[in-house]
């Protein structure tokens, strides 16, 4: 496994590869420990961040990215609602949990959210309150907002 360390306007960035696949997109913790991984930017990895900042800058709305996905059967189903979400699009917990079939899971949703590994490319930030407003999102609200009016504002 591969990881690399990328700035962004955002906030750092931890990009992982595992077989050949994206496994992590997410945000650098603090006192985050890299045990049984290589620090290398692999070329999947460099593709990753191209994208990324493509994305960042406004010019790429979808990215063509292999991703390895792990989770429960239940997160899964979650995360594959959450790629169908166009982009500069929002649902809301209850309109995922409508469309995987389990009307009652709003709150599983949200907890499926915040266990998002490959954040952006399962864009879990497109994912608000059933008022429209901005409800949990492990970045930080404000982040979630960022990446919001971004989509928002580019045509």
């Amino acid at each position: 496994m591969y990881y690399q360390i990328y700035d962004t306007i955002i906030g750092k960035l931890v990009i992982e590869e595992d077989e050949c696949k994206i496994s992590r997109i997410e945000l650098l913790k603090n006192e985050e420990k890299f045990d049984n991984k290589i620090n290398k930017e692999t070329d999947i990895i460099k593709k990753v961040y191209k994208e990324l900042d493509e994305y960042f800058k406004g010019n790429r709305k979808t990215f063509d990215i292999h991703l390895k996905i792990e989770g429960t059967e239940f997160q899964k189903k979650v995360w594959m609602a959450l790629l169908e979400i166009p982009y500069g699009e929002t649902r809301s917990y209850l309109d995922i949990a409508k469309k995987i079939g389990n009307p009652k899971a709003s709150r599983a949703v949200g907890m499926a959210n915040h266990n998002n590994k490959i954040i952006i490319l399962i864009p879990c930030h497109r994912v608000i309150g059933s008022n429209k407003k901005l409800v949990g999102y492990a970045g930080g609200l404000d982040i979630k907002e960022k990446l919001l009016k971004l989509e928002k504002n580019i045509n």
